[in-house]
């Protein structure tokens, strides 16, 4: 079975299959990347909690920066804030992003169920 949660006409913020949770892809708001970054991942965490799941329950992570110069300060907030022993798979690379004005996009799969 597949369920789709928050559904628009052009995407859905949450859908679950075979014990599998996929998020559209998250951005925040902030002039910073590290305050996007941080903003991003409140997002991402209220969306798994919507869908019984949890950041220790991240499979993937695929991350997106405009710029690969801000690296460093994306990846300060997210070690952050990644459980300790739970890191997921993870790439990110550049990538002209929707807005001029995002400096980070993450799009995350995660376990749910049993």
């Amino acid at each position: 079975m597949i369920e789709r949660i928050d559904t628009g006409q052009r995407m859905s913020k949450i859908v679950k299959h075979n014990d599998v949770v996929y998020l559209c892809g998250q951005v925040g708001d902030g002039a910073t990347v590290a305050e996007q970054t941080t903003e991003c991942l409140s997002r991402i965490e209220a969306l798994l909690e919507k869908a019984g799941s949890s950041p220790d329950r991240i499979l993937q992570a695929i991350i997106w920066l405009p710029d690969m110069a801000d690296f460093d300060e994306m990846n300060a907030v997210w070690d952050a804030w990644v459980p300790a022993g739970a890191a997921p798979a993870r790439a990110c690379g550049e990538a002209r992003l929707a807005r001029e004005a995002l400096k980070v996009e993450i799009i995350i799969t995660a376990a749910y169920g049993a």
